[in-house]
Protein backbone atom coordinates (compact mmCIF):
# COMPACT_ATOMS: atom_id res chain seq x y z
CA UNK A 1 0.00 0.00 0.00
CA UNK A 2 1.31 3.37 -0.83
CA UNK A 3 2.14 5.41 1.67
CA UNK A 4 1.00 9.16 1.95
CA UNK A 5 2.76 11.91 0.99
CA UNK A 6 2.94 15.14 3.71
CA UNK A 7 4.54 18.22 2.39
CA UNK A 8 6.02 20.59 4.56
CA UNK A 9 6.27 24.33 4.07
CA UNK A 10 8.03 26.57 5.64
CA UNK A 11 10.92 29.67 5.23
CA UNK A 12 12.46 28.17 8.28
CA UNK A 13 14.61 25.28 8.26
CA UNK A 14 14.44 24.97 12.25
CA UNK A 15 10.34 24.29 11.73
CA UNK A 16 11.10 22.40 8.59
CA UNK A 17 13.69 19.91 10.71
CA UNK A 18 11.71 19.62 13.48
CA UNK A 19 8.20 18.79 12.10
CA UNK A 20 9.58 16.15 9.67
CA UNK A 21 11.63 14.57 12.65
CA UNK A 22 8.61 14.43 14.53
CA UNK A 23 6.64 12.95 11.47
CA UNK A 24 9.12 10.48 10.06
CA UNK A 25 8.84 8.67 13.63
CA UNK A 26 5.77 6.83 12.36
CA UNK A 27 7.44 5.68 9.24
CA UNK A 28 4.11 5.66 8.01
CA UNK A 29 4.59 8.91 5.25
CA UNK A 30 6.41 10.09 2.54
CA UNK A 31 7.94 13.55 3.87
CA UNK A 32 8.85 16.19 1.26
CA UNK A 33 9.65 19.44 2.17
CA UNK A 34 9.77 23.24 0.62
CA UNK A 35 11.21 26.39 2.00
CA UNK A 36 8.79 28.79 0.05
CA UNK A 37 5.27 29.42 -1.12
CA UNK A 38 6.13 29.33 -4.51
CA UNK A 39 8.25 26.20 -4.39
CA UNK A 40 5.40 24.45 -2.79
CA UNK A 41 2.82 25.43 -5.34
CA UNK A 42 5.41 24.03 -7.96
CA UNK A 43 5.94 20.52 -6.51
CA UNK A 44 1.64 20.61 -5.50
CA UNK A 45 1.07 21.17 -9.33
CA UNK A 46 2.45 17.86 -9.96
CA UNK A 47 -0.11 16.23 -8.07
CA UNK A 48 0.19 13.23 -5.65
CA UNK A 49 0.97 15.37 -2.36
CA UNK A 50 -1.99 14.17 0.33
CA UNK A 51 -1.34 16.48 2.97
CA UNK A 52 0.41 20.15 3.43
CA UNK A 53 1.67 20.90 6.37
CA UNK A 54 2.50 25.11 6.13
CA UNK A 55 3.24 28.19 7.93
CA UNK A 56 0.55 31.03 7.48
CA UNK A 57 2.75 33.88 6.81
CA UNK A 58 5.89 32.96 4.40
CA UNK A 59 7.31 35.82 2.12
CA UNK A 60 5.90 35.33 -0.88
CA UNK A 61 3.07 33.03 -1.22
CA UNK A 62 1.38 32.41 2.00
CA UNK A 63 -0.45 29.54 3.16
CA UNK A 64 -3.92 31.02 2.77
CA UNK A 65 -2.57 31.71 -0.58
CA UNK A 66 -1.86 28.53 -1.22
CA UNK A 67 -5.18 26.73 -0.54
CA UNK A 68 -6.90 29.58 -2.91
CA UNK A 69 -4.42 28.58 -6.05
CA UNK A 70 -4.55 24.73 -5.34
CA UNK A 71 -8.42 24.36 -4.68
CA UNK A 72 -9.35 23.60 -7.91
CA UNK A 73 -6.97 21.16 -8.56
CA UNK A 74 -7.84 17.61 -9.33
CA UNK A 75 -7.13 15.28 -6.14
CA UNK A 76 -6.36 18.75 -4.14
CA UNK A 77 -4.30 17.72 -0.89
CA UNK A 78 -5.45 19.28 2.43
CA UNK A 79 -3.98 21.84 4.78
CA UNK A 80 -2.67 22.27 7.85
CA UNK A 81 -1.41 25.76 8.65
CA UNK A 82 0.57 26.22 11.89
CA UNK A 83 2.09 29.59 13.09
CA UNK A 84 3.47 30.96 15.97
CA UNK A 85 0.94 34.21 15.62
CA UNK A 86 -2.24 32.73 16.47
CA UNK A 87 -5.55 34.85 16.92
CA UNK A 88 -8.92 33.53 17.35
CA UNK A 89 -9.83 35.54 13.75
CA UNK A 90 -6.57 34.11 12.15
CA UNK A 91 -7.62 30.61 13.37
CA UNK A 92 -11.34 31.35 11.99
CA UNK A 93 -10.13 33.03 8.18
CA UNK A 94 -8.08 29.69 7.98
CA UNK A 95 -10.86 27.53 8.23
CA UNK A 96 -13.05 29.66 6.29
CA UNK A 97 -10.72 29.27 3.84
CA UNK A 98 -10.24 25.72 3.52
CA UNK A 99 -8.40 24.46 6.12
CA UNK A 100 -8.38 21.38 7.43
CA UNK A 101 -6.96 22.43 10.94
CA UNK A 102 -4.90 24.68 12.75
CA UNK A 103 -1.82 24.39 14.95
CA UNK A 104 0.19 27.02 17.17
CA UNK A 105 3.88 26.75 17.06
CA UNK A 106 5.85 25.74 19.35
CA UNK A 107 3.57 22.52 18.93
CA UNK A 108 3.06 19.50 21.20
CA UNK A 109 4.55 16.40 18.76
CA UNK A 110 1.81 14.02 19.62
CA UNK A 111 -0.61 16.78 18.76
CA UNK A 112 1.27 17.15 15.54
CA UNK A 113 0.89 13.96 15.15
CA UNK A 114 -2.43 13.36 15.91
CA UNK A 115 -3.17 16.30 13.92
CA UNK A 116 -1.91 14.46 10.82
CA UNK A 117 -3.16 11.45 11.19
CA UNK A 118 -6.70 12.58 12.02
CA UNK A 119 -6.61 14.91 8.88
CA UNK A 120 -5.37 11.70 6.85
CA UNK A 121 -8.68 9.37 8.18
CA UNK A 122 -11.27 11.96 7.20
CA UNK A 123 -9.85 12.27 3.95
CA UNK A 124 -9.77 8.52 3.62
CA UNK A 125 -13.38 8.60 4.69
CA UNK A 126 -14.37 11.20 2.21
CA UNK A 127 -12.79 9.38 -0.96
CA UNK A 128 -14.56 6.00 0.28
CA UNK A 129 -17.61 7.71 0.10
CA UNK A 130 -16.92 9.94 -2.88
CA UNK A 131 -16.30 6.57 -4.66
CA UNK A 132 -19.53 5.13 -3.44
CA UNK A 133 -21.20 8.24 -4.27
CA UNK A 134 -19.89 7.66 -7.45
CA UNK A 135 -20.78 4.00 -8.20
CA UNK A 136 -24.38 4.67 -6.79
CA UNK A 137 -24.58 7.10 -9.38
CA UNK A 138 -23.35 4.59 -11.70
CA UNK A 139 -25.82 2.46 -11.09
CA UNK A 140 -28.86 4.69 -10.75
CA UNK A 141 -28.36 6.06 -14.11
CA UNK A 142 -27.17 1.99 -15.46
CA UNK A 143 -30.61 1.29 -13.72
CA UNK A 144 -32.68 3.71 -15.47
CA UNK A 145 -31.35 3.07 -18.79
CA UNK A 146 -31.82 -1.01 -18.63
CA UNK A 147 -35.60 -0.26 -17.69
CA UNK A 148 -36.08 1.76 -20.71
CA UNK A 149 -38.70 0.23 -23.34
CA UNK A 150 -38.74 2.63 -25.92
CA UNK A 151 -36.09 2.45 -28.57
CA UNK A 152 -35.99 5.86 -29.62
CA UNK A 153 -35.79 7.06 -25.78
CA UNK A 154 -33.37 4.35 -25.03
CA UNK A 155 -30.81 5.15 -28.07
CA UNK A 156 -31.20 9.30 -26.68
CA UNK A 157 -31.04 9.08 -23.20
CA UNK A 158 -27.67 6.33 -23.67
CA UNK A 159 -25.85 8.84 -25.93
CA UNK A 160 -26.42 11.46 -23.29
CA UNK A 161 -25.14 9.89 -20.85
CA UNK A 162 -22.03 7.98 -22.56
CA UNK A 163 -20.94 11.78 -23.80
CA UNK A 164 -21.45 13.20 -20.35
CA UNK A 165 -19.13 10.17 -18.83
CA UNK A 166 -16.99 10.26 -21.69
CA UNK A 167 -17.14 14.64 -20.91
CA UNK A 168 -16.59 15.15 -24.68
CA UNK A 169 -17.26 13.52 -28.06
CA UNK A 170 -20.15 12.95 -30.03
CA UNK A 171 -22.28 9.73 -31.25
CA UNK A 172 -25.16 7.52 -32.86
CA UNK A 173 -26.84 4.25 -31.76
CA UNK A 174 -28.77 2.52 -34.56
CA UNK A 175 -31.37 -0.43 -34.76
CA UNK A 176 -31.29 -2.80 -38.04
CA UNK A 177 -32.27 -6.00 -38.94
CA UNK A 178 -30.34 -8.13 -41.36
CA UNK A 179 -30.69 -5.63 -44.46
CA UNK A 180 -31.72 -2.79 -43.41
CA UNK A 181 -31.89 0.07 -40.52
CA UNK A 182 -35.15 0.99 -38.62
CA UNK A 183 -33.56 3.66 -35.91
CA UNK A 184 -30.81 5.66 -35.49
CA UNK A 185 -30.67 8.54 -33.27
CA UNK A 186 -27.44 11.27 -33.11
CA UNK A 187 -26.57 13.55 -30.90
CA UNK A 188 -25.56 17.14 -31.70
CA UNK A 189 -22.11 17.10 -34.20
CA UNK A 190 -24.52 14.95 -36.76
CA UNK A 191 -26.91 15.78 -38.96
CA UNK A 192 -29.17 13.05 -39.85
CA UNK A 193 -28.17 12.14 -43.04
CA UNK A 194 -24.75 11.69 -41.77
CA UNK A 195 -25.63 9.64 -38.89
CA UNK A 196 -28.01 7.26 -41.21
CA UNK A 197 -25.02 7.36 -44.03
CA UNK A 198 -22.49 6.17 -41.15
CA UNK A 199 -24.90 3.55 -39.74
CA UNK A 200 -25.27 1.68 -42.79
CA UNK A 201 -20.90 1.57 -43.13
CA UNK A 202 -20.89 -0.02 -40.17
CA UNK A 203 -23.78 -2.06 -40.05
CA UNK A 204 -21.58 -5.06 -41.25
CA UNK A 205 -19.12 -4.29 -38.98
CA UNK A 206 -20.95 -4.35 -35.28
CA UNK A 207 -22.78 -7.31 -37.02
CA UNK A 208 -19.95 -9.64 -36.08
CA UNK A 209 -18.70 -7.58 -32.61
CA UNK A 210 -19.47 -9.25 -29.68
CA UNK A 211 -17.61 -6.93 -27.20
CA UNK A 212 -16.78 -2.96 -27.00
CA UNK A 213 -14.31 -2.20 -29.80
CA UNK A 214 -11.87 0.97 -30.54
CA UNK A 215 -11.22 1.85 -34.19
CA UNK A 216 -9.16 3.74 -36.01
CA UNK A 217 -10.87 5.32 -38.70
CA UNK A 218 -7.95 4.98 -41.13
CA UNK A 219 -8.51 1.47 -40.64
CA UNK A 220 -11.44 1.23 -42.82
CA UNK A 221 -11.25 3.01 -46.38
CA UNK A 222 -15.11 3.50 -46.68
CA UNK A 223 -15.08 5.35 -43.91
CA UNK A 224 -12.18 7.81 -44.05
CA UNK A 225 -13.09 8.72 -47.28
CA UNK A 226 -16.31 9.54 -46.61
CA UNK A 227 -16.47 10.79 -43.21
CA UNK A 228 -13.18 13.31 -43.46
CA UNK A 229 -14.06 14.25 -40.12
CA UNK A 230 -14.02 11.05 -37.85
CA UNK A 231 -10.39 9.98 -36.42
CA UNK A 232 -11.84 7.28 -33.78
CA UNK A 233 -14.34 5.18 -33.04
CA UNK A 234 -15.57 3.57 -29.92
CA UNK A 235 -17.96 0.85 -30.53
CA UNK A 236 -20.46 -1.14 -28.30
CA UNK A 237 -22.19 -3.89 -29.83
CA UNK A 238 -26.38 -4.33 -29.24
CA UNK A 239 -27.63 -7.78 -29.87
CA UNK A 240 -30.26 -9.69 -29.33
CA UNK A 241 -31.40 -13.60 -29.34
CA UNK A 242 -33.10 -12.70 -32.81
CA UNK A 243 -32.39 -11.23 -35.91
CA UNK A 244 -32.28 -7.48 -34.60
CA UNK A 245 -28.97 -5.74 -33.56
CA UNK A 246 -27.74 -2.95 -33.34
CA UNK A 247 -24.40 -0.52 -31.80
CA UNK A 248 -23.37 2.39 -30.19
CA UNK A 249 -21.16 4.11 -31.36
CA UNK A 250 -18.86 7.22 -29.84
CA UNK A 251 -16.60 9.30 -32.02
CA UNK A 252 -14.52 12.23 -31.81
CA UNK A 253 -15.53 15.81 -31.84
CA UNK A 254 -14.93 17.33 -35.59
CA UNK A 255 -11.02 18.53 -34.66
CA UNK A 256 -10.14 16.89 -31.75
CA UNK A 257 -9.68 13.13 -31.25
CA UNK A 258 -10.96 10.58 -28.79
CA UNK A 259 -8.87 10.51 -25.19
CA UNK A 260 -6.25 8.13 -25.84
CA UNK A 261 -6.97 6.28 -22.16
CA UNK A 262 -10.89 6.10 -22.30
CA UNK A 263 -12.90 5.52 -19.03
CA UNK A 264 -13.25 1.48 -19.91
CA UNK A 265 -14.85 0.28 -17.25
CA UNK A 266 -17.29 3.16 -16.68
CA UNK A 267 -18.19 3.17 -20.81
CA UNK A 268 -18.57 -0.78 -20.87
CA UNK A 269 -20.53 -1.11 -17.84
CA UNK A 270 -23.47 1.49 -19.13
CA UNK A 271 -23.39 0.20 -22.76
CA UNK A 272 -24.20 -3.24 -20.78
CA UNK A 273 -27.11 -1.66 -18.87
CA UNK A 274 -28.24 0.07 -22.44
CA UNK A 275 -27.91 -3.62 -24.25
CA UNK A 276 -29.74 -4.98 -21.91
CA UNK A 277 -32.87 -2.11 -22.16
CA UNK A 278 -32.04 -3.00 -25.59
CA UNK A 279 -33.03 -6.40 -25.65
CA UNK A 280 -35.85 -5.59 -23.28
CA UNK A 281 -37.01 -3.14 -25.81
CA UNK A 282 -37.09 -5.33 -28.86
CA UNK A 283 -38.97 -8.09 -27.00
CA UNK A 284 -41.67 -5.16 -25.58
CA UNK A 285 -41.99 -3.74 -29.41
CA UNK A 286 -42.22 -7.61 -30.88
CA UNK A 287 -44.74 -8.37 -27.96
CA UNK A 288 -47.03 -5.24 -28.42
CA UNK A 289 -46.80 -5.63 -32.30
CA UNK A 290 -48.57 -8.69 -31.96
CA UNK A 291 -51.13 -7.29 -29.66
CA UNK A 292 -51.13 -4.82 -31.79
CA UNK A 293 -51.16 -5.67 -34.90
CA UNK A 294 -53.53 -7.95 -37.64
CA UNK A 295 -52.26 -11.03 -38.50
CA UNK A 296 -53.52 -11.09 -41.87
CA UNK A 297 -52.55 -7.59 -43.34
CA UNK A 298 -50.03 -6.36 -40.71
CA UNK A 299 -51.58 -3.03 -40.55
CA UNK A 300 -52.58 -2.11 -36.80
CA UNK A 301 -56.05 -3.77 -35.77
CA UNK A 302 -58.65 -1.70 -34.46
CA UNK A 303 -57.73 -1.98 -30.93
CA UNK A 304 -54.45 -0.06 -31.55
CA UNK A 305 -56.40 2.29 -33.90
CA UNK A 306 -58.36 3.57 -30.47
CA UNK A 307 -54.64 4.45 -28.63
CA UNK A 308 -53.61 5.84 -31.67
CA UNK A 309 -55.98 8.12 -31.71
CA UNK A 310 -56.14 9.34 -28.41
CA UNK A 311 -52.79 10.29 -28.73
CA UNK A 312 -53.81 12.22 -32.33
CA UNK A 313 -56.40 14.38 -30.12
CA UNK A 314 -54.33 15.21 -27.46
CA UNK A 315 -51.44 16.34 -29.60
CA UNK A 316 -53.82 18.33 -31.65
CA UNK A 317 -55.06 20.11 -29.12
CA UNK A 318 -52.20 21.34 -27.37
CA UNK A 319 -50.61 22.72 -30.80
CA UNK A 320 -54.08 23.51 -32.76
CA UNK A 321 -53.71 21.17 -35.08
CA UNK A 322 -56.38 18.92 -37.43
CA UNK A 323 -56.42 15.15 -38.35
CA UNK A 324 -59.14 13.33 -40.41
CA UNK A 325 -60.45 10.04 -40.10
CA UNK A 326 -61.05 8.04 -42.95
CA UNK A 327 -62.96 5.09 -43.46
CA UNK A 328 -62.81 2.43 -45.99
CA UNK A 329 -65.15 -0.39 -47.10
CA UNK A 330 -65.01 -2.93 -49.93
CA UNK A 331 -68.08 -3.22 -52.05
CA UNK A 332 -69.46 -6.22 -52.45
CA UNK A 333 -66.69 -8.03 -50.94
CA UNK A 334 -69.05 -11.16 -50.09
CA UNK A 335 -68.68 -11.98 -53.79
CA UNK A 336 -65.36 -12.81 -53.68
CA UNK A 337 -65.24 -14.92 -51.29
CA UNK A 338 -68.60 -16.89 -52.57
CA UNK A 339 -66.98 -16.71 -55.54
CA UNK A 340 -63.08 -17.89 -55.23
CA UNK A 341 -63.06 -18.92 -51.35
CA UNK A 342 -61.87 -17.67 -48.64
CA UNK A 343 -57.97 -18.45 -49.27
CA UNK A 344 -58.50 -15.97 -52.04
CA UNK A 345 -60.44 -13.21 -50.18
CA UNK A 346 -57.69 -13.18 -47.25
CA UNK A 347 -55.78 -12.68 -49.84
CA UNK A 348 -57.39 -10.05 -51.87
CA UNK A 349 -57.63 -7.94 -48.29
CA UNK A 350 -53.31 -8.07 -48.28
CA UNK A 351 -53.32 -6.83 -51.70
CA UNK A 352 -55.90 -4.01 -50.20
CA UNK A 353 -53.28 -3.46 -47.31
CA UNK A 354 -50.44 -3.06 -49.75
CA UNK A 355 -52.58 -0.33 -52.27
CA UNK A 356 -53.52 1.35 -49.05
CA UNK A 357 -50.07 1.55 -48.44
CA UNK A 358 -49.49 3.44 -51.42
CA UNK A 359 -52.03 5.76 -50.92
CA UNK A 360 -51.48 7.64 -47.79
CA UNK A 361 -47.84 8.80 -46.48
CA UNK A 362 -45.49 7.29 -44.38
CA UNK A 363 -46.50 9.40 -40.80
CA UNK A 364 -50.30 8.50 -41.47
CA UNK A 365 -51.75 5.26 -40.06
CA UNK A 366 -53.71 2.28 -41.00
CA UNK A 367 -55.59 -0.30 -39.50
CA UNK A 368 -57.75 -3.27 -40.38
CA UNK A 369 -60.78 -2.44 -38.73
CA UNK A 370 -62.26 -5.77 -39.23
CA UNK A 371 -63.85 -7.92 -42.01
CA UNK A 372 -63.45 -5.85 -45.15
CA UNK A 373 -63.34 -2.14 -43.92
CA UNK A 374 -59.87 -0.43 -42.68
CA UNK A 375 -59.48 2.98 -41.18
CA UNK A 376 -56.88 5.44 -42.31
CA UNK A 377 -55.71 8.05 -39.34
CA UNK A 378 -54.81 11.14 -41.59
CA UNK A 379 -52.26 13.58 -39.53
CA UNK A 380 -52.64 16.85 -39.68
CA UNK A 381 -55.20 16.93 -42.49
CA UNK A 382 -58.02 19.06 -42.92
CA UNK A 383 -61.46 18.26 -45.06
CA UNK A 384 -59.89 19.15 -48.05
CA UNK A 385 -57.11 17.12 -47.51
CA UNK A 386 -58.83 14.04 -46.29
CA UNK A 387 -61.36 14.22 -49.50
CA UNK A 388 -58.10 14.27 -51.34
CA UNK A 389 -56.78 11.22 -49.79
CA UNK A 390 -60.62 9.04 -50.03
CA UNK A 391 -60.73 9.86 -53.38
CA UNK A 392 -57.17 8.57 -54.25
CA UNK A 393 -58.24 5.43 -52.54
CA UNK A 394 -61.16 5.08 -54.37
CA UNK A 395 -59.44 5.16 -57.24
CA UNK A 396 -56.44 3.11 -56.37
CA UNK A 397 -58.83 0.29 -55.63
CA UNK A 398 -60.91 0.85 -59.01
CA UNK A 399 -57.84 1.05 -60.81
CA UNK A 400 -55.89 -2.18 -59.43
CA UNK A 401 -56.17 -5.46 -60.50
CA UNK A 402 -56.42 -7.88 -58.28
CA UNK A 403 -54.82 -11.47 -58.31
CA UNK A 404 -57.94 -13.53 -57.79
CA UNK A 405 -55.96 -17.43 -57.92
CA UNK A 406 -55.01 -19.57 -60.77
CA UNK A 407 -54.22 -16.71 -63.65
CA UNK A 408 -57.30 -14.87 -62.63
CA UNK A 409 -57.94 -11.07 -61.83
CA UNK A 410 -60.50 -8.96 -61.07
CA UNK A 411 -61.63 -5.74 -60.45
CA UNK A 412 -63.11 -3.64 -56.80
CA UNK A 413 -64.41 -0.97 -55.65
CA UNK A 414 -64.32 0.85 -52.42
CA UNK A 415 -66.87 3.39 -50.38
CA UNK A 416 -64.78 5.89 -48.26
CA UNK A 417 -66.38 8.24 -45.70
CA UNK A 418 -64.41 10.46 -43.97
CA UNK A 419 -64.23 13.07 -40.75
CA UNK A 420 -62.14 15.49 -39.19
CA UNK A 421 -61.08 16.58 -36.14
CA UNK A 422 -62.14 18.88 -34.58
CA UNK A 423 -64.50 20.14 -37.63
CA UNK A 424 -67.11 17.59 -37.20
CA UNK A 425 -66.27 16.23 -33.74
CA UNK A 426 -64.13 16.57 -30.64
CA UNK A 427 -64.59 12.90 -29.09
CA UNK A 428 -63.23 9.89 -30.32
CA UNK A 429 -66.80 7.97 -30.82
CA UNK A 430 -68.31 10.84 -32.40
CA UNK A 431 -65.32 11.35 -34.54
CA UNK A 432 -65.35 7.47 -35.49
CA UNK A 433 -69.46 7.30 -35.72
CA UNK A 434 -69.38 10.34 -38.52
CA UNK A 435 -67.41 8.92 -40.95
CA UNK A 436 -68.91 5.44 -40.27
CA UNK A 437 -72.21 7.30 -41.30
CA UNK A 438 -70.53 8.95 -44.09
CA UNK A 439 -68.78 5.41 -45.60
CA UNK A 440 -72.45 3.88 -44.42
CA UNK A 441 -74.47 6.60 -46.99
CA UNK A 442 -71.66 6.18 -49.54
CA UNK A 443 -72.93 2.55 -49.85
CA UNK A 444 -76.08 3.33 -51.30
CA UNK A 445 -74.47 4.40 -54.58
CA UNK A 446 -70.96 2.61 -53.38
CA UNK A 447 -67.18 3.41 -55.42
CA UNK A 448 -67.73 6.80 -53.57
CA UNK A 449 -66.05 9.52 -51.19
CA UNK A 450 -68.22 11.39 -48.67
CA UNK A 451 -67.21 13.77 -45.94
CA UNK A 452 -68.92 14.33 -42.76
CA UNK A 453 -69.83 17.88 -43.87
CA UNK A 454 -72.24 16.26 -46.83
CA UNK A 455 -74.50 14.55 -44.40
CA UNK A 456 -78.21 15.88 -43.72
CA UNK A 457 -78.25 16.59 -39.98
CA UNK A 458 -80.83 14.44 -38.14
Amino acid sequence: MLKPTILIVDDEVFFRRLFSEILVEENSYNIETADSGKEALARLSRGGVDVVLTDLVMPDICGLDLIRRTRTYDFAPDFILATGNATVESAILALKNGARDYLIKPCNPDQLRHTVKACLEQRRLLAENSLLQSQIRLYRKGQHLSSQLDVDCLFQESLSTLIHELGQGRGLAFRATQDSISHVTSSDGFSEEQAKDLAKELMAVTSNLQQATSLKVEDCAQISDKHQDLRSLWIFPLNTDHETHGALILCNQVGTDLPETLPQETLTFLAEQVSLGFQNACQYQGARELIYTDDLTGLYNHRYMHIALDQEIRRSERYGLEFSVAFIDLDLFKNVNDEYGHLVGSDVLRQVSDLLRECVRDADMLFRYGGDEFTALLVETDTRGAKIVAERIRRGVEEFEFTLGQGQTGHLTATVGHSTYPIHATVQNELIDLADKAMYVGKGKRNVAISATELTPP
